[in-house]
């Protein structure tokens, strides 16, 4: 696990039977990691969007006498943001903060199995449906265009409204057995209940999210977190790109056929004149 702030807190939350409500002030916490340490509980409950009493009971579930203990706990375990980043403007800052996401990233990736597993699932899914609304369209469709250069029947879902269970179905009428979702905050309610409704048809959900405390959590079969950046007025998602990446390579090495399609690109590519070099 990450030395991060974002790292320490997921290794705090890990190992506990946490409710709807809890799981999301553990959310909360991990995507404000360097700010929780200097947050009062009710403070703490504004952003989440929950009582102040049930961040009392958070506190109480993970192990601690309270709030106050809670808050001791962090301020003693994690660095202080505040000096490590002393010095640099609030663009730098949020730089910074993004190349520690990579890191923990980085540190989570220590194990592949996941990823692994994860590639196993999308090589073997046919076609392979990628879901992504909203903030994570972006995401969905980056991936989805450089998979079909490699796997042979990729779906993008990046619209929502009533033809995208539609699709789902489509897809799993066509011998779909895995979906793959980018879900990044603001979560839509669409994401979900499509997350839901394709389980529900059979498809096993591997999904990229911000925190595996995300709302997305509890209709995923594999989730594997990437951190966002919140220092700007909008998120960044360097580290859900560069799993995306990672994901491609792993679902790559699980193609027999990979390297012979790329190959086959890239010459159709040279005859067209595709690329200016």
């Amino acid at each position: 696990m990450s030395d991060s702030p974002a790292g320490r807190l997921q290794a705090l939350f890990e190992g506990h039977r946490l409710t709807p409500t809890q799981r999301r002030i553990a959310h909360c916490m991990v995507r404000r990691a360097g700010d929780v340490p200097f947050l009062s509980s009710v403070e703490l409950a504004e952003l989440a969007g929950v009582s102040q009493p049930s961040v009392t009971r958070f506190a109480v579930a993970l192990g601690f006498d309270g709030y106050p203990a809670l808050r001791k706990h962090l301020r003693e375990s994690m660095p202080a943001v505040a000096e490590e980043t002393s010095g640099h403007n609030e663009y730098q800052q949020a730089v910074l903060a993004e190349i520690e996401n990579l890191q923990h990233l980085a540190g989570l990736l220590a194990d592949p199995a996941p990823v692994e597993q994860a590639g196993r699932l999308l090589a073997g899914s046919r076609p392979l449906p990628v879901l992504g609304l909203r903030a994570a369209s972006s995401q969905a469709r980056g991936f989805a265009y450089f998979a079909a250069k490699v796997h042979p029947d990729v779906r993008l879902l990046d619209e929502a409204g009533s033809m995208l269970t539609d699709r789902v179905d489509a897809a799993v009428r066509a011998g779909a057995t895995a979906l793959l979702c980018f879900a990044l905050p603001r979560h839509p309610r669409e994401v979900v209940e499509a997350l839901e409704y394709a389980r529900a048809a059979g498809l096993t959900v591997v999904t990229v999210a911000e925190s595996a405390f995300a709302p997305v959590a509890a209709h995923s079969d594999l989730l594997i977190p990437a951190a966002v950046g919140t220092g700007l007025a909008f998120d960044t998602a360097c580290a859900p790109m560069m799993l995306g990446r990672v994901l491609l390579e792993a679902m790559a090495d699980e193609l027999p056929d990979a390297q012979a399609r790329l190959e086959e690109f890239d010459a159709k590519a040279a005859a067209r004149g595709l690329f200016v070099e």
